[in-house]
């Protein structure tokens, strides 16, 4: 006897709670426009701008000891953060504008000096025009590769209604700005690996509901009398069991990748899992919500201008 996940005769009414989730979505995503606005992503040196050094300790130091250890190099406002293990790995920032040479042996000395025995991991400089220029090109890249998937999806599904062009859209937007809220709550670190596993949200999103609107299609053609509503719930419902084994298989393996991975995987391990679980949430309570309510409208305006 075969073990199922989910029964072939499951019948669970989606569409139905459409309104509730449409709604709490709608709160979430004017929560994550207010915290991008007043709070801000926390940019790597990527998109900062500036000069990021890692750097490893024997024994355990603290963040002060740091700071007063680097404070005869007149490096300006620096940024000490834990990185791995605590007390021995840190993250040390500053703006551009200083002028040393052999910047990672000049660090190491000093604060070898300081009796810290430590050992720079790395370096990395990036003027401030680099990184303005990088996170322009970053939002671009975001807004078109959202812009070029909705286009595709509606030139696809047009035979079943273009609409579903502007629901794969607004998913897409949704899940942007989601994960984009919890790397500002949690204030990981935004930078070009973070962007990377950004855009594969986008794609993992696409996929998710071209499987949904693909089995709407088939059974719109099968069951041409029956309104759209139930049509997409059934079609939500049969693709149900690969949808969990999907979604799942992959979110299990970003779960130990977060875990396990150390602090340089945690920021773009995160923006996956999230982006994974809303990216399958909003294929199946975001982009039917928007094709119903598109298709709705389009009949409401022919009914009213038959009546004129």
């Amino acid at each position: 006897m075969s073990l199922q996940l989910i029964k072939p005769d499951v019948n669970i009414d989606f569409v139905g709670k459409r309104y509730f989730f449409v709604a709490l979505s709608t709160a979430i995503n004017l929560a994550a426009i207010l915290l991008l606005i007043f709070v801000g992503l926390n940019y790597g040196v990527d998109f900062a701008g500036g000069t990021l050094v890692q750097v490893r300790f024997t024994e355990a130091v603290s963040g002060s000891q740091i700071r007063a250890a680097l404070a005869p190099l007149h490096l300006g406002d620096l940024t000490v953060q834990d990185f791995g293990k605590v007390g021995h790995e840190y993250l040390i920032r500053f703006a551009e504008g200083h002028n040393v040479r052999n910047l990672g042996r000049t660090i190491g000395d000093a604060l070898n000096k300081a009796g810290n025995h430590a050992e720079v991991e790395r370096v990395e400089t990036v003027g401030a025009k680099v990184g303005h220029d990088l996170r322009t090109d970053a939002i671009e890249a975001l807004v078109f590769a959202t812009i070029l998937m909705g286009v595709y999806i509606a030139i696809q599904f047009r035979h079943v209604s273009w609409s579903f062009g502007a629901g794969a859209v607004i998913a897409l937007i949704h899940d942007v700005l989601v994960v984009t809220g919890a790397l500002v709550i949690s204030q990981l670190q935004f930078d070009l690996t973070t962007l990377a596993a950004l855009l594969t949200v986008i794609g993992y999103s696409v996929h998710d509901t071209i499987i949904v609107s693909d089995r709407i299609r088939e059974d719109a053609a099968k069951r041409r009398r029956e309104d759209l509503a139930t049509v997409m719930n059934r079609a939500i419902n049969e693709t149900l069991s690969r949808t969990l084994l999907t979604s799942g298989t992959a979110i299990t393996v970003l779960i130990a990748l977060l875990a396990f991975g150390g602090p340089i995987l945690r920021p773009p391990a995160f923006t996956l899992l999230v982006g994974f679980i809303t990216g399958t949430y909003s294929s199946i309570y975001i982009a039917g919500p928007v094709v119903l309510f598109w298709e709705g409208a389009g009949r409401r305006r022919k009914t009213l201008s038959r009546a004129a």
